[in-house]
């Protein structure tokens, strides 16, 4: 924390994480959440659950703009543990796209090959290098083997806009079926090809879901929050949540926005030598990770 309050950006990928994610499209990191995390995670939802008289234990089931049910959720909007890893991508124009917890009994429905994001016109038409949307993946049950509602990915498909098992369960050759402990963490590109397998086992599978986008990407799960509740939100959750009412402000957010972070390297809210001083700080671009690699 500086002296003004700000915030250096939590640390994002590696070298090494962030080659692999650029080449396959996912990442794994295991171990990533404590079991006292867990546990509270859970208790959570079962919190969630209890108030909702539509769940049934049966039946598959999801709720979506979880940071608003419970200050546990809320806690996730920047939590250090993953957060790094998107502003690596966004920067400042970091957003939440959407927040979800999934509940998949045995038997429950479960999802077909696709894409995340717009399907007639996607991402990858307009920003065929770079994800518009990075999903991050909390487990929170042990799916040690095929069949739990793993989900299903196509390692290094985020390039391809065409597939043949497009809207089916098909299995293919080059498909992944990940099998991931209790605690792991994913982060999954949302342009590779993914879908869930159905549970065949008794073990209801719980995850949490939180993707993330440039904040001119109009959110998944909202329109705008509720105001009482972005009152309790720290500075940081605040903007992440981009709970703006003049449309442009997502493309072009007002000054009281910047910076989101301190660059982590020099705890800079700038990049040094780009701009006159006369450049107001909101009007000056500043460098992803992806461009400083370059």
């Amino acid at each position: 924390m500086s002296e003004n309050g700000y915030r250096v950006a939590p640390p994002g990928f590696t070298p090494t994480q962030r080659e692999f994610f650029d080449r396959e499209g996912y990442l794994v990191l295991e171990d990533a959440l404590s079991e006292e995390e867990v546990g509270r995670y859970l208790e959570a939802i079962d919190r969630c659950i209890a108030d909702d008289p539509k769940f049934a234990p049966d039946k598959f089931y999801a709720r979506e703009n979880i940071v608003e049910l419970d200050r546990v959720f809320t806690a996730l909007i920047d939590h250090p543990r993953h957060v790094g890893f998107v502003y690596d991508f966004y920067g400042e124009l970091l957003k939440l796209h959407i927040s979800q917890f999934f509940i998949r009994p045995h038997g429950g429905t479960y999802n077909l090959w696709h894409p995340d994001g717009a399907r007639a016109v996607p991402y990858g038409v307009f920003a065929p290098h770079l994800p518009l949307q990075i999903k991050i993946g909390l487990w929170l049950t042990d799916l040690p083997q095929p069949k739990m509602g793993n989900i299903v990915i196509r390692p290094r498909s985020q390039h391809e806009q065409y597939f043949e098992h497009y809207d089916t369960s098909n299995s293919v050759p080059d498909e992944k079926v990940l099998c991931l402990r209790r605690g792991t963490m994913t982060l999954l590109n949302c342009n590779v090809w993914h879908r869930v397998e159905p549970n065949e086992s008794d073990v209801v599978r719980k995850n949490i879901f939180l993707a993330y986008c440039p904040s001119w990407v109009v959110a998944a799960d909202h329109f705008h929050s509720n105001a009482e509740w972005l009152q309790t939100l720290n500075r940081e959750q605040r903007i992440i949540m981009r709970n703006y009412s003049y449309a442009y402000d997502h493309t072009k957010p007002p000054k009281e926005d910047f910076p989101l972070f301190l660059d982590r390297d020099t705890s800079l809210d700038h990049d040094p030598g780009l701009y006159g001083e006369h450049v107001a700080m909101h009007r000056r671009k500043r460098k992803v990770t992806h461009e400083k690699m370059s």
